[in-house]
């Protein structure tokens, strides 16, 4: 078999059991009603603060009615606060509520978790190669 077709094999799998294995490891709980697209929106959002749709949209490579009907659907569930900004009331505000940190802080827990699984059965040696070879991939996906 070669690298080629190895690589091709590796990284659909590999891709496919993340995605699996974090729709499986968000809804739980509390978070049952939580998709990953929405988890992702949540963790753009983030913790800092109130910020506005613009500058989400951006982070996700949405567009900002695309990130307004995931918002909308957050807002009913209750994950995210919408507000008008007191300076221009035209601009659109978000931040996590309280449920939305503790998703947040949940979903953050999960990525710890596995990394530090992945990491503790590599050397340094290892670790270095892994980094080199993953940025370098994506890298690639970013200018593709």
């Amino acid at each position: 078999m070669n690298i080629n077709h190895t690589l091709n094999e590796v990284l659909v799998r590999l891709f496919r059991n993340i995605n699996m294995i974090e729709e499986r490891a968000l809804r739980t709980g509390e978070y049952k009603d939580v998709t990953t697209n929405d988890m992702h929106v949540i963790e753009a959002v983030g913790m800092e603060g109130a910020k506005n749709m613009t500058r989400v949209a951006r982070s996700l490579e949405v567009t900002t009615g695309t990130l307004t009907i995931a918002i909308n659907s957050l807002v009913k569930k209750g994950y995210v606060d919408r507000t008008r900004s007191e300076e221009d009331r035209r601009v659109v505000l978000i931040s996590l509520s309280e449920k939305g940190k503790r998703a947040y802080l949940h979903h953050r827990k999960f990525h710890e978790q596995m990394i530090d699984s992945i990491v503790k059965e590599l050397t340094e040696e290892e670790q270095a190669v892994l980094e080199k070879a993953l940025t370098k991939l994506a890298q690639f996906f970013q200018t593709s």
